[in-house]
């Protein structure tokens, strides 16, 4: 997906929240937004929004001294666990097991701070678990789940892989696949890493663990590399908006989401706040 310029702004209120969150003082608050903006005048934005924000954040994590959303994700991460007992029980007593914990998943990606100042997660389980989908490919998702053998995963953030946990329990207890779960190498913004994966016990069903770039080091989702994961696995799951615009060149991905930002929604046919299972 390529850079629109309403991205511009959006990239320096991350880099403000992102200063807060380390609890810089307002000068070198300061100091990070005006290295951010010489930053982004210099460089080329014919790149997808994911490389730019990848530059934007390593700014903050240099002058902060360490990752902003540490704790926030941890928090993330205890705050989902406490609300699994219950969601696994939604899942077990429904009459469709993988489509409710599809929407689950969907509702998980709530927890972005990214794109969002503030959410309610328990508001949102209940209303997402309460509509249908508003792109709704899941007779696609489960006859390719009921034909596969392998499923790569793309993870979007801390928090919200607990609810991908228990969309890829569902699964296995479907069947038997082959799991393949990719986070990314390093921190940024509140996206997962291993260390989050291995805190919500996604070791124990993952069969094997990935890695896409920070910015920093690692490969990025747009690459020749990743291509050839997506094209070496029957079903492969993309969530959220930083993998979609990191993704979306790509065929045979079903992409799972809440709609949160007007670029993501021009550009998928959707509306802001749509709860979205689409395969392309």
């Amino acid at each position: 997906m390529k850079l629109n310029l309403d991205c511009i702004p959006c990239f320096l209120r991350q880099a403000l929240q992102a200063s807060r969150f380390s609890g810089l003082d307002v000068k070198a608050q300061e100091n990070v937004l005006r290295e951010v903006m010489e930053i982004l005048l210099r460089e080329n934005w014919s790149k997808t929004p994911p490389e730019l924000a990848h530059i934007v954040h390593a700014v903050v994590r240099r002058r902060a001294g360490g990752d902003p959303y540490a704790s926030v994700k941890k928090e993330s991460n205890a705050r989902a666990l406490e609300l699994y007992p219950k969601m696994k029980s939604i899942v077990e007593s429904s009459p469709d097991p993988l489509k409710t914990a599809v929407k689950l998943a969907i509702a998980g990606n709530i927890i972005d701070f990214g794109a969002l100042e503030k959410f309610d997660l328990e508001r949102t389980v209940k209303d997402v678990l309460a509509r249908e989908l508003d792109r709704d490919d899941y007779p696609l998702f489960r006859k390719a789940i009921e034909e596969g053998s392998t499923i790569l995963y793309f993870a979007d953030n801390a928090g919200e892989i607990v609810f991908d946990r228990l969309l890829l329990e569902t699964i296995l207890s479907m069947k038997e696949m082959e799991i393949t779960f990719v986070v990314k190498v390093g921190p940024i913004i509140n996206d997962a890493t291993l260390e989050d994966a291995r805190e919500v016990g996604l070791d124990r069903i993952v069969g094997e663990f990935r890695f896409v770039s920070n910015g920093e080091v690692g490969v990025e989702r747009n690459s020749p590399e990743v291509r050839k994961w997506v094209e070496g696995h029957d079903v492969v799951v993309s969530k959220g908006q930083g993998n979609y615009e990191g993704l979306s060149e790509f065929e045979g991905i079903f992409y799972m989401l809440m709609v949160k930002c007007p670029v993501i929604a021009a550009d998928m046919g959707a509306k802001v706040g749509d709860i979205v299972l689409m395969y392309r």
